[in-house]
């Protein structure tokens, strides 16, 4: 199939795309969620905006707390980066689950989310993480937490002439660790459950925080705290030591997935069970001393 008519422009300058912007568009960055849709005809803007030849979104910063990533960053680019990694490890663990490396070599993160899709891996990292993605437009710059930034299924907080500039995945305190988990029907098909796991223990070692990002269970990426289980698992436990499926099963009680023709809601509803207790044991095990 082939896409229909539109106008193609290719600014230089964020001024220059934010202009033309202004007068209405779709923004081209990768291109390996919006080429299908309008190879299928399940979009069709009237202009298309191909920022790729704008200088200064392709940066990658990494500080202290945490990891910037311009709108032009490749998923390739990010998940190979030792930096990056560094200070937040959950950006590589869910980014090498996403499709193939050939599609990672091309897609962007900010594109990702900026795209909203609830079965991609990295808004429910944004939201986990409690990041924020920064959208400038002519009128000026905004940042947006990610608690607001998913608003629907493919609706990003964006109004039209906004585009997504960067996105701020903040660095994992001390003696915190993170893990994901994902079940699809194929590698590189989008998950039928993933889940990205966080735990923090104290200084004996114990949990003192357990969060969890889901995806492919709701219409936006949905993130459960699951601290009292999870310290409830510990119980007469040694330091390190955890019983996760109070957590588990917390979370299973807690999701409302749909049925459709991948999978049903019940065995949605188990993996997620099951993914969660997987996810926060090696999460546990990575916030250990010398470990991440």
């Amino acid at each position: 199939m082939k896409p229909p008519p539109f106008d193609y422009e290719a600014p230089e300058t964020v001024a220059e795309a934010l202009d033309v912007l202004a007068e209405g568009g779709k923004v081209l960055a990768g291109g390996q969620s919006l080429i299908p849709l309008l190879n299928m005809r399940l979009a069709a803007p009237e202009r298309l905006v191909d920022i790729n030849r704008v200088a200064g979104l392709d940066t990658l910063e990494v500080t202290a707390d945490g990891v910037r990533v311009g709108a032009l960053a490749r998923h390739s680019r990010v998940e190979r980066s030792a930096e990056a990694v560094s200070v937040q490890p959950l950006l590589r663990q869910a980014l090498r689950h996403v499709a193939h490396p050939v599609i990672r070599n091309r897609g962007t993160v900010v594109g990702s989310l900026a795209h909203a899709d609830p079965a991609a891996e990295l808004p429910a990292v944004l939201a986990l993480l409690g990041g924020t993605v920064e959208v400038a437009s002519t009128v000026g710059r905004r940042v947006v937490g990610a608690a607001d930034f998913f608003v629907g299924p493919l609706e990003p907080a964006l109004v039209p002439g906004e585009l997504a500039v960067a996105a701020f995945f903040p660095a994992l305190p001390p003696q915190t660790g993170t893990a994901f988990a994902e079940v699809a029907r194929r590698h590189g098909d989008y998950a039928l459950v993933g889940v990205a796991a966080l735990v923090a223990l104290d200084d004996d070692l114990r949990v003192r925080e357990a969060r969890a990002g889901y995806l492919s269970v709701a219409d936006t990426p949905l993130v459960l705290d699951l601290t009292e289980p999870a310290v409830r698992g510990q119980t007469g436990r040694p330091p390190g030591s955890c019983d996760w499926s109070p957590a588990g099963a917390h979370a299973a009680e807690r999701v409302e997935p749909d049925d459709d023709i991948h999978a049903g809601a019940d065995y949605r509803r188990h993996l997620v069970g099951v993914l969660t207790e997987r996810a926060l044991a090696e999460a546990a095990r990575n916030a250990l001393p010398g470990e991440r």
